[in-house]
């Protein structure tokens, strides 16, 4: 006899007023909670939206890789096209397999073999600027992060100093802003009211355009024609017929690679730093793996297959820490998941957060424990009880120079130095476009030897 699907439980209409506050103000508290009262299949009523919430390594298998083609880029995403254009992120069908098929060679693993000397330069860099701020005081370990991943991105992807362009982080910040602005109200609000961060957004949007213009101008300047990414999004734009809509689609594309190929690592780095000062057993081992493997030298691409303990923490780090924490999709077809009909149009939501957390693969899944990650437990949990850079064709083209970028510079910085948060300031996660440390981690540096 077959069976007919069911609808998934959730909490009753009459919680809608709470369920919209809770998304803008506790994001995270409302998929926990969700969880945990109703089990792997919820249905949440958010204003207008009927959003299906599926919290099981199966489910997530059938939604992002199985039937992926019935899963386009859903609820956030698609408002935030409004802050993003359609870069990589947000785009879908043909024009996403073109500019996935643009950038890819960039992140092949002969490329990535000889981004290891750039990462090592800013880990260095890094090192330096921390150990000079810090004499004078605490750091905001998150700026500075930011501030090396910006530098990595450009000298591996882009081959460009994007430091020669001023502040790219604060434009970049109001067009985050913005695209989170765009979820929370579901584009309600016309562009054109001018609320403040509407205004940033408005001029960030012109700083962008400059910046790029200045970075296509530069690279023509200098013959232009190489392999890396900037050059080859600039070959691609030229090919349109139309050359405001090449021009516009470069845009897209370098505000996107920039904002998240440098938000993601820089969010992962703050919160594996953040969780080894609360546990000071890990900082120990890092830093005699680091002084084992490195010695006294710059890193290495094969540095990486000996830096066993450093990517179990990392790991862990993002296990708790996803950098991205939700992954919205919208139904095209109806479906059924788990037993529960999906119906066509509707918002369908996995959160890595909580499927990181389900106490069914993760015992005592709030604990810190880089163990998890260890070679010979790989067999211990399903594939997809882990996906910290999403699942299936739409797995993130970045995630091995993400992981080795963040691999190296942690090695080189817990070679060097020991960050200690500042007591008093509590460390809480901000659900944006990634998971982030809200307000900034502010940390004292001192030398690895005075530990």
């Amino acid at each position: 006899m077959t069976q007919v699907p069911r609808v998934p439980p959730g909490p009753s209409r009459w919680a809608l007023a709470s369920s919209l506050a809770r998304l803008t103000r506790d994001r995270l508290g409302l998929m926990t909670g969700a969880a945990a009262t109703y089990g792997d299949a919820v249905l949440l009523a958010i204003g207008p939206k009927s959003l299906y919430f599926f919290n099981h390594p199966d489910h997530a298998k059938h939604i992002l890789a199985d039937n992926a083609a019935n899963y386009h880029k859903g609820i956030g995403l698609v408002h935030a096209r409004r802050a993003l254009g359609d870069g990589l992120l947000t785009s879908e069908g043909e024009l996403w397999r073109k500019q996935r098929a643009v950038i890819r060679p960039a992140f092949q693993h002969r490329a990535l073999a000889g981004q290891a000397g750039a990462i090592g330069a800013e880990a260095a860099g890094l090192v330096d600027r921390l150990r000079r701020r810090g004499r004078t005081g605490p750091v905001d370990l998150r700026d500075e992060l930011a501030e090396l991943t910006l530098g990595v991105l450009g000298r591996t992807l882009l081959d460009t100093d994007l430091s020669a362009y001023g502040s790219i982080r604060h434009p970049l910040e109001a067009v985050q802003e913005q695209a989170m602005f765009e979820l929370t109200t579901l584009s309600a609000v016309p562009a054109w009211v001018p609320l403040a961060g509407q205004l940033r957004f408005r001029r960030a949007q012109r700083d962008l355009q400059r910046i790029v213009d200045r970075m296509v101008a530069d690279r023509a300047a200098h013959g232009g024609g190489g392999q890396d990414v900037l050059s080859r999004l600039i070959a691609s734009a030229a090919g349109e017929a139309d050359p405001a809509v090449g021009q516009r689609r470069l845009r897209d594309e370098l505000v996107t690679l920039l904002l998240a190929g440098h938000e993601t690592t820089a969010s992962t780095l703050s919160w594996t730093f953040h969780l080894i000062d609360e546990h000071p057993w890990a900082w120990e081992r890092l830093h005699e793996e680091a002084v084992r493997v490195l010695g006294d030298r710059p890193p290495v691409f094969e540095d990486l297959r000996q830096l066993t303990y450093t990517s179990m923490v990392l790991e862990e780090a993002m296990r708790l820490y996803p950098p991205v924490w939700l992954l919205p999709r919208l139904a095209l077809a109806p479906d059924t998941i788990g037993g529960f009909a999906v119906p066509a149009g509707a918002d369908v939501l996995v959160c890595p957060y909580t499927l990181h957390r389900h106490p069914a693969y993760w015992p005592d899944p709030e604990r810190f424990d880089p163990e998890r990650f260890a070679p010979d437990r790989d067999g211990d949990r399903p594939r997809y009880a882990y996906i910290p850079f999403g699942a299936g064709p739409r797995f993130c083209v970045g995630n091995n120079l993400g992981m080795m970028e963040a691999a190296l510079v942690l090695a080189v910085v817990c070679r060097e130095l020991r960050l200690a948060k500042v007591p008093g300031r509590p460390v809480v996660p901000e659900p944006m476009l990634s998971l982030r440390v809200r307000g900034g981690l502010v940390v004292t540096v001192r030398e690895a030897d005075a530990a």
